[in-house]
């Protein structure tokens, strides 16, 4: 019997594999175990200065890739109105303003890899 860890969607399972012959293979799968933490990620330098930049974050809902920046900083903007389309299962997302401001800073560039929450831009 061998037994392996394997991770499925962040679920970690302890599997144990019966060797057999003749092709048989049963295949035992223990509860879901605690996934170790992992240490959390340093935060983009970006992000720590463009706090500051604007009072109004402007975050990711989905997780992806930046696909097009359609707003510039300095550049008024309404509720509304497209910020950044995101790319996620070939899909374009777009992330607008959440409400009238000015663009203070944005925080990606076109190709970057993006997680649920990440802070997009910033607005005043």
């Amino acid at each position: 019997m061998k037994n392996y860890t394997i991770t499925v969607n962040g679920t970690v399972y302890d599997v144990t594999v019966e060797e057999g012959g003749a092709g048989s293979a049963p295949v035992r799968a223990a509860a879901p175990v605690a996934a170790p933490k992992a240490a959390p990620a340093a935060a983009p330098k970006a992000a720590a200065p463009a706090a500051a930049a604007g009072g109004i974050e402007v975050k990711a809902s989905v997780p992806g890739k930046v696909f097009k920046v359609e707003a510039s900083v300095g550049q008024a903007v309404k509720a509304g109105d497209n910020i950044i389309i995101l790319e996620a299962m070939k899909m374009e997302i777009p992330v607008v303003a959440p409400e009238d401001g000015t663009v203070a800073s944005i925080n990606v560039s076109v190709g970057d890899a993006i997680e649920s929450g990440d802070i997009l831009a910033t607005l005043n």
